[in-house]
């Protein structure tokens, strides 16, 4: 069939589960009642009501689902999924059926809240903000959703009565890995915390069949192994009602329509139906539930093709259905390949025009003019992989809604915030204009349209200044010309944030030095990341939190991080330290236990616990920290055995997955891998220095790793790093850091104290002019750096080849992330924290200041701030009487 054609309408089959229309049989129609994609408008909703009689609507209340409140009816749901829902009994009931029963427990718990929040949203009618991210790392479910509905212990008591261990309830979740790293993980907090503050939000994702991948560790390489996490999720709900047609490829057809005006229409290509699935969001200490929605893409003509079938032509059968389905099959695609490309760029416009498509929907059901979107809609790009979203708007206004183009374009404008989270320019999106001019060739035009108005106003406003059109031309002017997608976002965006003080300076006077000149300074801004205490706290360190309640007066810090100020007062207690102290060792035996069960390697609890746990990149210089333990290595082996006793026992612990593509990030890992199966052995080195490489790095495992840490690195080259959010975790669970002047390292230090954190190597403003020195001045390696190079040059952690592209970027290719130049600061300053370790008792107390001081970086701070000064959006309070698991007393 030619693609030109329109699929003949299939007629639904009497089995199937939408689509409630159209005749079945002779003189039989199905029932007509059609539910719209997104539920009822306000004033729908009252009439719908209305019409239904008294004693109907006195039965619905009457039945209304209602949550368990205690232990029993917590059992007695429990083996109600168990023996109805998952068809089994108390003779076959494995942890697994324990886990699927408990969740749906809650699951059912949170649907009548989720269903009354949207209620409630919607006949508030007011402004929403909808959060695009291509990624939304939430980690386990469970958990969370016992905390934030303050039900854990009834929960634990319950599954102790039914015979099981509640820790390993939790454990059966597969981790939800619709993310890869802090992007993703930020946006999971940001969730929370909106939900937690009842903000009216949705997020909107793509639903991912396979997370990022696996990671396995096999001969010290990084293996990536498909991770398929979908197999049993009951924190999801299908709305198959709910179906979008995504248009790809095709051709633009114009014309003029019957008023004379010129109108464009995309036509012909190919329909891939976009199918929503809907996951409950729990606030905290409240009954508000918000929603994310995430697409799969799903083949529009059907499962798949009869004809090819019944003649034999089986694999083709079912091509459409496996090409549609790939779109939302992986977490970014390996783009090395020119496929690769055209799937990502599939993959994002896929995900943004459904999500638009339902934002509009939701607004046209409210019948205000279309002046009044920007009252009703606030969209947030989490960087610019959601940017398309600005053309696909300006084309439903345009071609769709036949709005002029100058008010379209200012409904646009007035819609969308951008955050950027990067300064390197190689990480910001580019695609080809051949590329778009194939798959989206309407929204092509509409760029250069946009660009077109864009530079005119540009040339107004600079006459004189020929050169800076083509710096902020969306359009790069290379071979082939390319689509910059940053440039788009800044350009259809009100408001423009960095993510901590450094980055959004640096971005101001760096990538977007142009922007601000044009647009001026106000319509860039600031957000300093933050983290949410819930689950990086009280989820994560349930006895720190108990601990701090103790002295705080209940969970109130939870929702309040500065009330954290009150613990500063005992620092110096020394019965509170002693606790602090213990609750610490306790969480680096859990640690040392899983280093046991999945290296088999035995580490000592009562060593220092060096940690850097995060993506493996060469900016985030995971290499110094190897080079920097092969130093401490080549100094133990040559100390005296009376030396070596005044030495502080170091676990050096890295996790973190490398892009499949990245073979220098990869290769680092085999470092560190080969580096420990070398150390780990030394008789002479003994418990004095451990390297651990923790495999598959998630969500699940930082939760374990990070209330394990007394030091954590934070080293990449100042500059580079936009903010980071794993040094706050680290700190708000009483480890200490040791990092570079980058990212939020800077605001941390300006919170806690000079004194509470170990800061080394060069500034920011230094990085460009020691680059330049490398390469075109002269350039002496750190002489204790040449020592760790000579050592591996002679294979003492085997084949010296494998490793010579690490070695090599700093002898001969400029070291272009500074590692020679912060070497040597970089092992004084480990030097020093060897020394404050010594010194358990004033560690403890600076680790105590530092906690206290930590109230800035909750990302309820952040929520609230883009609420204010981006989103213009007032939070909804639910109705009295509404409550949550939490009773007011235990807060």
């Amino acid at each position: 069939m030619s693609n030109s054609t329109v699929p003949r309408e299939r007629r639904p089959s009497t089995g199937a589960p939408i689509d409630l229309q159209g005749p079945v049989g002779p003189g039989f129609t199905r029932p007509k009642h059609k539910r719209t994609f997104t539920g009822f408008g306000a004033g729908e909703i009252k009439s719908v009501e209305a019409s239904i009689p008294e004693p109907q609507r006195e039965a619905w209340k009457k039945f209304a689902a209602k949550g368990f409140k205690t232990q029993e009816d917590f059992e007695k749901e429990v083996v109600r999924h168990v023996e109805t829902t998952l068809a089994r009994s108390m003779f076959n009931c494995d942890e697994t059926a324990a886990y699927a029963a408990a969740s749906l427990a809650f699951r059912d718990r949170l649907i009548t809240e989720w269903n009354r929040t949207q209620q409630r949203q919607t006949f508030a009618d007011g402004k929403r903000v909808y959060y695009l991210s291509l990624e939304f790392l939430m980690g386990r479910a469970l958990d969370n959703a016992m905390l934030n509905v303050g039900l854990k212990d009834v929960a634990k008591g319950g599954l102790e009565d039914l015979g099981f261990r509640i820790e390993d309830i939790i454990n059966q979740e597969h981790d939800a890995a619709l993310g890869n790293g802090g992007l993703g993980r930020l946006a999971a907090c940001f969730l929370d915390s909106l939900a937690s503050l009842d903000y009216p939000a949705w997020g909107y994702g793509l639903r991912y069949r396979y997370g990022i991948f696996k990671q396995e560790i096999v001969d010290g390489y990084q293996v990536e192994v498909p991770d398929y996490w979908l197999d049993f999720n009951p924190w999801e709900f299908p709305r198959h009602d709910v179906v979008v047609d995504i248009q790809f490829y095709g051709h633009v057809r114009k014309f003029q329509d019957t008023q004379g005006k010129q109108t464009s229409s995309w036509e012909g290509g190919e329909i891939v139906k976009a199918v929503a699935y809907d996951v409950p969001i729990p606030g905290f200490d409240t009954p508000a539930t918000n929603n994310l929605r995430l697409w799969s893409s799903k083949a529009a003509s059907g499962e798949f093709d009869f004809q090819k079938f019944n003649s034999g032509d089986y694999e083709s059968s079912v091509a459409d259905q496996q090409r549609a389905e790939t779109i939302s099959a992986v977490l970014y695609p390996n783009d090395n390949l020119d496929r690769g490309k055209e799937l990502r760029l599939k993959q994002q416009y896929f995900w943004v025009a459904a999500s638009l498509y339902d934002i509009v929907r939701r607004f046209k059901k409210s019948k205000r003019a279309w002046s009044e979107f920007p009252d009703q809609v606030a969209i947030q790009l989490n960087d610019t992989h959601p940017t398309l979203a600005v053309v696909e708007l300006q084309r439903i206004l345009l071609d769709l809604e036949g709005l002029e183009w100058d008010e379209a374009w200012s409904i646009v404008s007035k819609t969308f915030g951008y955050t950027n989270h990067t300064v390197l320019p190689e990480a910001l999106e580019k695609w080809s204009v051949p590329l778009f001019q194939n798959l989206l060739p309407r929204h092509l035009q509409i760029i250069y349209e946009i660009n077109l108005y864009f530079l005119q106003s540009v040339e107004r406003k600079f006459p004189k200044d020929r050169d800076i059109l083509g710096r902020v031309s969306i359009i790069e002017e290379s071979q082939p010309k390319m689509v910059r997608m940053a440039y788009l976002a800044i350009v259809g965006s009100h408001k423009v944030n960095g993510v901590a003080e450094l980055h959004s300076d640096l971005i101001k006077t760096t990538i977007f030095k142009d922007f601000v000149k044009i647009f001026g300074p106000d319509k860039f801004t600031n957000v300093t990341n933050g983290i949410t205490p819930r689950r990086w706290l009280h989820q994560a360190n349930p006895r720190l939190s108990e601990l701090i309640a103790s002295k705080t007066g209940g969970l109130g810090f939870l929702k309040d991080l500065n009330i954290l100020n009150e613990l500063e007062k005992y620092a110096d207690d020394k019965e509170f330290k002693k606790e602090w102290a213990e609750i610490k060792y306790a969480n680096k035996v859990r640690l040392a236990k899983h280093i046991k069960t999945t290296t088999g390697v035995t580490v000592n609890p009562s060593a220092l616990f060096d940690i850097q746990v995060k993506r493996i990149h060469e900016y985030k210089r995971q290499q110094m920290n190897i080079f920097g333990v092969i130093h401490r290595y080549l100094t133990i082996k040559g100390m005296t055995p009376e030396e070596r006793k005044k030495l502080a026992p170091r676990v050096s612990i890295f996790g973190g997955k490398a892009a499949p593509g990245y073979w220098m990030a990869k290769t680092i890992i085999h470092l560190i891998n080969s580096v420990g199966s070398v150390v780990n052995k030394d008789p002479d080195v003994g418990d004095l220095l451990k390297v651990i490489f923790l495999e598959d790095y998630n969500v699940s495992k930082a939760e374990i790793i990070v209330p394990a840490s007394d030091i954590s690195e934070h080293i990449s080259t100042a500059g580079t790093e936009a903010s980071g959010t794993s040094n706050m975790k680290f700190v708000l669970n009483g480890g200490l850091i040791i990092g570079t002047c980058d990212g939020a390292n800077i605001e941390i230090t300006r919170e806690i104290g000079e004194n509470n954190i170990f800061l080394f190597g060069n500034l920011a403003e230094d990085v460009e002019d020691l680059r330049h020195a490398h390469t075109y001045g002269s350039h002496t390696l750190d002489p204790d750096l040449t020592k760790v190079f000579e050592e591996i040059k002679k294979n003492t952690f085997g084949d010296a080849g494998a490793f010579s592209a690490l070695v090599s970027a700093i002898e001969d290719h400029g070291d272009y992330y500074l590692v020679s130049d912060d070497f040597h600061s970089y092992n004084q300053t480990q030097a020093l924290v060897d020394e404050a370790y010594k010194n358990q008792d004033e560690w403890v107390s600076k680790c105590i200041t530092s906690v206290s001081r930590m109230g800035f970086f909750s990302s309820d701070r952040c929520i609230n701030e883009y609420a204010e000064s981006i989103w213009n959006i007032e939070p909804l309070q639910p109705e009295k009487g509404e409550t949550s698991g939490l009773g007011k007393g235990e807060l």
